[in-house]
């Protein structure tokens, strides 16, 4: 049963699994997938796996290539903006009280951002 992914979050494993597929777009088989990934490379069957999580939890559709055999294609349903802009905004609502500024704050300190780089943010914002 698919789930509406407005509801769910990606796991580490699979957030590295969408990476791939919003870096290519057009969409990837599970051997494509496997490929983009460093040595050792997972076995097939835990992507397989979770490229079935992920179609159950709605981030991906999947399509069987004409005269394949068994061979899909996956798809994200889902951009990495999208999927981004999301959770940044649960991080805001969660841990900073629903303050932009708040969470700005927290970060310009934990990263010790240079001048610099705080000038540039806010050109950036003026800009806006």
């Amino acid at each position: 049963m698919k789930q509406n992914n407005e509801e769910r979050q990606l796991t580490k494993a699979e957030m590295d699994i969408m990476n791939v597929l919003w870096d290519k777009s057009g969409g990837m088989t599970t051997h494509e997938i496997i490929e983009q990934y460093p040595e050792p490379k997972p076995a097939y069957s835990t992507i397989a796996t979770f490229l079935k999580i992920l179609t159950n939890k709605g981030f991906i559709s999947s399509r069987k290539v004409e005269g394949g055999g068994k061979t899909f294609v996956f798809t994200p349903l889902i951009s990495r903006e999208s999927y981004t802009n999301r959770v940044m905004k649960e991080v805001k609502s969660t841990f900073f009280a629903g303050s932009f500024k708040s969470m700005l704050s927290f970060f310009a300190k934990q990263e010790e951002v240079s001048d610099e780089d705080l000038q540039e943010i806010v050109e950036m914002i003026k800009s806006k």
